[in-house]
């Protein structure tokens, strides 16, 4: 982990231009540094040696087997552990929760024996300040004692250590192995060093141009903690994903599709004697009103919901073991298969073997039900509705019900037979469609990807319809059903993108290279040079073609992406991407989002929501009036720029991307007039659980320069007031 060095304070001369300041500044930090020394060679910190060393606990997670007091096989002493992967992923974690200073040690040293089998894939985490990365080991040797060392450099230099994790790399059970000898060591190693601050792009802020607004709607979630609403303010909370296309409000019964073997399962209710009143989906609503969450709930259009009874035993599913013998996978709690025989779908079954078809009646129900308790959605009431969710996988995730391809026709019949009834109970409600789940979706039916082959190229339903891309298609018979009945049905063009490229959503950090491609395909939300570099391969330029789409075919349609991920939000890589995204989102004027599979409250990705709505701890956040703000290289430095209605002040966000390097970047100020300090807080890998508040930024008349660690995130507060002359002889920090 880089360690800070003090530079002395650097007094503006008289008249001395900013930019000729922060030159000397660069200059200055490019002093070359000495070698850096080896450190003294110090006690070995015992982790395990017969029994657990002072203050080390287990905290391994299930599905796994251990003993800590194994007589045999043992490397020395009298004791090793002995570990079994009886499922896939789980862990054998050894935890210091009063934390070990990393910089005292330089490597992590163990012996492993493979057993009887030998061959076990394991990989291994530190846990801690810094601490990022994993390494796969090599697979323990059958009935042989292995060191296995592995530098603090690998693990990138946590300052402070917590855990010890030997994880399952399969999704499976492996056979017992033995760990004996565990201990961090100072071997002598060189202390790594930070290396000086490189010349960083430009930045500029112009707080009188390119005014607008900045919903906060864009900060919302999917399924959010109840601490982390609370605290982030969160503006709105989405009840989506393929177990609500088929949620039976009046039952409280969810079938949870391809996702777990397409089962009902009775969602957790204490009283289900009063159902419809508490169901799950009532206790979602509840808790968003104690945050002062907007709720958007999903409502089902595919015509079936979940049958009773609850407590059904055994439960409902849609290719239940006693009617589909040999199927190729059964759940572990049920008499329920995957529906699949070998590699074939199984075809035929009764939808009604789960669920009971409805019709727009149905929801309209659900609708009423909420106003009785809520009040309708301009007075109270739960405001915004998902017409159901990634209908185009219906004939894969629902296909127990749905096993046909929706197609162009059927989308939009669905959605005008229920939306005007949805509109019907709830005239302020506002609508979300067509919920489409990616790339593919924008432009072909799943008719169209159902035909197999090139089908990209035949594309029989779009051709059907014009050869009119099928999102451009359903905003265009909107505008026609508008025109004709005065009423608007759609109010928010609703799509999920996930970035396509190996290794970024909903995964760990990865790689450098993975990582580093992270941060570089957040441009696909924007930019309209960039080639998505994955399969797409494809400019994507998704806000502004968005936009463009609702300007030619539905105008006065608000933008909206309620499911996005960009992975790794359990480390420092994954927020900052957040960071970015979200930025961008303001910038380039998105209306609303909610993030799949939210962090944790004590994650990274959370910090990165936190630094928007709350970096101070006080629910202080970034303004609600985007200006104009640019960096002449936005893959090193991002910048986004906003001004704050409550109090005047123009907030400033910097995110680095360099995974290595700090970059000391000048940053021009007009068009505001800022006091001569600015409040500063950052997130960093320096310290993954807190936003730390630094010292003051001074700031002068056309701004300011300083320095910014890689993957950081710093916000800067700047308050209208007198700024500092560049004349005026006083102390201005290079912070290096």
């Amino acid at each position: 982990m880089p360690f800070r060095r003090l530079f002395p304070r650097l007094l503006l001369a008289a008249g001395l231009p900013l930019a000729l300041l922060a030159l000397a500044c660069s200059a200055y930090a490019t002093v070359p540094t000495a070698t850096p020394s080896a450190r003294p060679a110090l006690s070995s910190l015992t982790v395990y040696a017969d029994a657990l060393g002072t203050g080390w606990q287990d905290w391994s997670w299930d599905p796994i087997t251990r003993n800590l007091s194994t007589s045999s096989p043992v490397h020395t002493g009298s004791h090793s552990i002995a570990v079994t992967y009886t499922g896939g992923w789980s862990g054998f974690k050894l935890a210091e929760p009063d934390g070990v200073d990393g910089a005292a040690y330089d490597t992590l040293s163990f012996w492993v024996n493979g057993g009887s089998s030998g061959g076990q894939l394991i990989r291994v985490y530190l846990e801690g300040t810094g601490a990022n990365g994993l390494i796969v080991m090599p697979p323990p040797v059958a009935n042989t004692w292995t060191l296995v060392s592995l530098t603090l450099s690998q693990f990138a230099n946590p300052s402070q250590i917590t855990a010890v994790d030997w994880q399952n790399n399969i999704a499976g059970s492996q056979p017992t192995f033995y760990l004996d000898d565990i201990a961090l060591l100072n071997t002598g190693l060189p202390t790594p060093t930070t290396p000086p601050p490189s010349s960083g792009p430009a930045l500029t802020v112009d707080a009188s141009t390119g005014l607008h607004a900045i919903s906060p709607d864009i900060y919302g979630l999917n399924f959010a903690d109840p601490t982390l609403a609370a605290d982030i303010n969160l503006p709105v909370n989405r009840w989506g994903g393929n177990a609500t296309t088929r949620y039976n409000w009046q039952l409280d019964i969810s079938n949870h599709a391809s996702d777990w073997f397409f089962e009902n399962i009775d969602n957790d209710n204490a009283n289900p004697q009063n159902l419809p009143d508490g169901s799950s989906s009532d206790q979602f609503v509840d808790q968003n009103k104690a945050n002062g969450t907007d709720t958007l709930l999903t409502l089902p259009l595919i015509g079936y919901t979940p049958k009773g009874p609850r407590n059904a035993n055994p439960r409902n599913c849609g290719f239940p073991t006693s009617q589909f013998l040999n199927q190729q996978s059964v759940a572990p709690d049920a008499p329920c298969g995957n529906g699949t025989i070998g590699n074939t779908p199984i075809t035929g079954n009764n939808p009604l073997n789960t669920s009971i078809a409805i019709s727009p009646t149905f929801v309209a129900g659900w609708i009423s039900h909420l106003i009785g308790k809520y009040g309708a959605a301009n007075a109270g009431g739960v405001r915004f509705y998902d017409l159901d969710n990634e209908t185009a996988l219906w004939n894969s995730t629902q296909r127990d019900v749905h096993p046909q391809p929706v197609s162009y026709d059927e989308l939009i019949s669905r959605t005008l037979a229920y939306a005007p009834a949805i509109k019907a109970a709830d005239p302020g409600a506002k609508l979300f469609g067509p919920v489409a789940w990616g790339w593919v979706e924008y432009f072909y039916s799943a008719k169209d990807v159902a035909a197999g082959g090139s089908w990209w190229n035949t594309r029989s339903d779009r051709k059907a319809h014009g050869d009119v891309p099928f999102v451009e298609w359903y905003l265009q018979q909107l505008q026609a059903y508008d025109q004709v009945h005065s009423q608007r049905l759609l109010d928010y063009l609703d799509l999920h993108y996930y970035p396509q490229a190996n290794g970024v959503a909903l995964s760990g950090a990865g790689s450098a290279d993975i990582q580093a491609l992270r941060l570089r395909s957040t441009r696909s939300l924007w930019d309209p040079s960039y080639q998505d570099e994955s399969w797409i391969d494809d400019k994507v330029n998704l806000i502004p073609r968005m936009k463009s789409w609702v300007a030619a075919d539905y105008p006065g349609t608000r933008l909206a992406l309620t499911e996005y991920n960009w992975g790794a939000l359990d480390s420092i890589n994954g927020a900052v991407a957040q960071a970015d995204v979200l930025g961008i989102f303001g910038r380039e004027g998105l209306d609303l989002a909610t993030l799949w599979a939210p962090p944790a409250p004590d994650q990274p990705g959370a910090f990165a929501f936190r630094m928007y709505r709350n970096y101070d701890g006080q629910h202080h956040g970034f303004g609600e009036t985007g200006v104009q703000a640019a960096s002449a290289d936005q893959g090193q430095l991002a910048v986004y720029a906003a001004r704050r209605g409550s109090d005047g002040a123009l907030t400033v966000m910097v995110i680095n991307k360099s995974l290595t390097q700090t970059l000391s970047s000048s940053l021009t100020l007009s068009g505001y007039s800022a006091a001569g300090q600015a409040s500063a807080y950052r997130y960093s890998a320096a310290d993954l659980h807190h936003i730390v508040h630094l010292p003051n930024q001074n700031v002068i008349t056309t701004g300011f320069t300083t320095d910014y660690p890689p993957q950081s995130i710093t916000v800067f507060v700047l308050q209208p007031g007198v700024p500092l002359s560049a004349a005026a002889h006083l102390p201005m920090k290079c912070n290096h």
